[in-house]
């Protein structure tokens, strides 16, 4: 996981550099990006060629951490409190498969608490 931090470290560099451009228009552009390199994944699967699959899935990490930063200052959301949530969500949701709970169902219950919640910040 330490390269993890360090790609992150990484985009937080460039995340400072972008502010002072006249060409960053915030977490948009990012999302956009992101989004075709998925579609460069998606058409790099079937070619069977491993360092370019991983090549374009750090693309896409690299665009994800920079539209992060970029909603940092956007809408208040962190690293740390998205992965947190994550993982939250999903032991809910693998431990209720483990106990034979149908995935559906926890997600359904995950979205009336995502609803309850959102209720309570206003």
């Amino acid at each position: 996981m330490q390269h993890i931090d360090k790609l992150f470290q990484i985009a937080k560099r460039k995340s400072e550099f972008d502010n002072s451009n006249p060409w960053y228009s915030g977490s948009q552009i990012y999302l956009t990006e992101m989004k075709n390199e998925v579609d460069e994944v998606v058409e790099e699967i079937p070619k069977h060629r491993r360092c370019y699959l991983e090549d374009e899935l750090g693309d896409v990490l690299w665009d994800y951490f920079n539209a992060i930063l970029s909603l940092e200052k956007e809408a208040g959301v962190t690293l740390d409190s998205i992965i947190a949530r994550a993982c939250r969500k999903y032991e809910e949701r693998v431990g209720a498969i483990e106990n034979g709970i149908p995935w559906d169902d926890v997600k359904q219950q995950q979205k009336k608490q995502l609803a309850e919640e959102h209720a309570n910040e206003k």
